[in-house]
């Protein structure tokens, strides 16, 4: 892709260089990706979209700050953020090394330990493409079910209902999960962690170093089995990344019970994203406590 000479401009005003050259990177589903390399030899993580909504990227380098404030877990370093455009640090990934599943699931579970005061964050972001609403209420500042529910359920329940895609199943099956949420949730002891939101195996690269590097994060302040439970949407990680995070961060009895639960949100999201053929796994996720 060539880069429109107005974003052009004004990258390279930012970075006080010129582009030379550019390098289409893939993996990404909603922007487009490349490596840029300037006169003086720097390489730059680039990120563009035309389409996205205008603060998509000034959220998401909200939430790589956030997440490196904990000193735990590597994350690319922000350069400049803007409407159109977000510049990064480029890393330049090697192979994983010999310890590098249970060195990520250790700094995952520290990451965790990480904690607020209330749950949320101080600004909304973005799942995917998907406003992710994060500022409570009062009440649910302090209460992980009512924020859950309210915030991240049936946000998306509604979004599915505008698309169409909510019929008489998904309306009766949910309507009966919500009435049994304060029972399957009620031993699960939430505390507000530093969550990245949206990591499964997409959304971390490895670094120079052999390390996990975490990116695209959909940060706020929530209940950590969910960010867990968002790991194993497809097909899981290493068992040794378990091991390590329960050995460093011990879970609670039932959180296997409550995954479901937590990877319904990301399941309404991708039906209200990709279209029906999320619409069974919603379901089933749902049948699965009623």
């Amino acid at each position: 892709m060539i880069l429109r000479e107005t974003i052009k401009n004004k990258i390279e005003s930012v970075i006080a260089d010129k582009i030379i050259s550019q390098k289409p990177v893939s993996g990404g589903c909603i922007n487009n990706a490349e490596i840029i390399t300037t006169q003086s030899g720097k390489t730059y993580f680039l990120k563009t979209n035309s389409n996205s909504p205008k603060d998509m990227f000034l959220k998401e380098a909200n939430g790589l700050v956030e997440i490196a404030k904990a000193i735990v877990i590597r994350v690319p370093k922000v350069i400049f953020a803007a409407d159109d455009f977000l510049i990064l640090e480029n890393i330049v990934p090697k192979t994983k090394n010999k310890m590098f599943w249970e060195n990520f699931g250790r700094d995952f579970g520290k990451l965790h330990k990480f904690t607020s005061k209330s749950f949320g964050f101080y600004e909304d972001n973005y799942i995917g493409s998907t406003q992710q609403l994060n500022i409570p209420t009062t009440t649910e500042a302090t209460n992980w079910i009512e924020f859950y529910f309210n915030k991240r359920l049936l946000y998306q329940y509604r979004l599915a209902e505008t698309k169409g895609y909510a019929d008489k199943e998904l309306h009766k099956a949910f309507s009966l999960m919500e009435s049994r949420i304060n029972i399957i949730l009620n031993d699960c002891d939430a505390k507000p962690s530093l969550l990245h939101g949206d990591l499964w195996s997409g959304n971390f690269i490895t670094d120079d170093s052999g390390n996990a590097c975490v990116i695209d994060p959909a940060v706020y302040y929530g209940h950590r089995e969910a960010d867990l439970a968002m790991t194993k949407l497809f097909g899981g990680f290493d068992p040794r990344f378990y091991s390590a995070y329960i050995e460093e961060n011990p879970l609670n009895d039932g959180y296997i019970y409550r995954e479901n639960l937590y990877k319904l949100y990301h399941v309404l999201n991708h039906l209200n994203l990709f279209g029906s053929g999320y619409y069974n796994q919603a379901v089933d996720l749902i049948n699965f406590y009623i």
